[in-house]
């Protein structure tokens, strides 16, 4: 399959200010299917904007994104994505286990899940670490315990197109280990975007890295 086939995003002239003040200028970058693609930079450099423009939650001022599929351009794609900080409301009643089942509810309720889906939950419960806390409020969980629910949730779905946020915030060392080597087993069958600040680390499992500092500074 050539390089044209295997593209699943093109990002084209993208730029972005807000108030007149530049947060992008001029990104260029194409994104390929089994990508690992970590995205770098300083605070305020607008990856977390690129990474909203990307998933359609943020429109540029001048430029496209394009999603693809086989050569193909489409409409959309399966995308998770975990953001930096989360919206969810910690007060509303609902469970861990509920949380990730909702990532594959598509707007039914969770009594029409299939036994199939149900053992996805379980299995996706177990990889998170969350046994004990499956039937727990969210609002009785640490910032970790959230990050790591929320991270299930995004994972449960099988996205074509996995985009995650700075994800080891809040997460003990332990599991950030855990996590980075199951993002390693995915990767094989599953397009990753990484912004991270913690580049050494992100780095030695990305296939791709750029930098991004308003413009898209450089590609190691």
């Amino acid at each position: 399959m050539s390089s044209v086939d295997n593209k699943v995003i093109e990002v084209s002239g993208v730029s972005l200010c807000y108030d007149r003040l530049p947060v992008l200028e001029n990104i260029n970058l194409d994104i390929y299917k089994g990508d690992f693609l970590a995205i770098t930079g300083p605070n305020g450099g607008g990856k977390t904007s690129l990474l909203r423009i990307i998933l359609g939650l943020l429109k540029p001022n001048i430029g496209k994104v394009h999603y693809y599929r086989d050569g193909h351009w489409v409409r959309d794609l399966n995308l998770g994505y975990l953001p930096q900080k989360n919206g969810i409301d910690s007060r509303f009643p609902i469970t861990v286990s509920e949380v990730i089942a909702s990532g594959l509810m598509n707007g039914r309720s969770l009594g029409r899940l299939s036994v199939e889906q149900y053992a996805m939950v379980s299995e996706m419960i177990h990889l998170m670490g969350l046994e004990e806390l499956a039937d727990r409020p969210i609002g009785g969980l640490s910032g970790g315990q959230l990050q790591r629910t929320l991270l299930g949730r995004t994972l449960v779905s099988q996205p074509e197109i996995l985009i995650l946020d700075e994800p080891s915030s809040y997460v003990d060392k332990v599991f950030e280990s855990r996590m980075y080597d199951l993002l390693k087993d995915i990767s094989y069958k599953t397009t990753i975007l990484l912004v991270s600040h913690e580049v050494n680390h992100v780095t030695e499992l990305a296939s791709r890295t750029v930098r991004i500092n308003k413009t898209l500074q450089e590609v190691l």
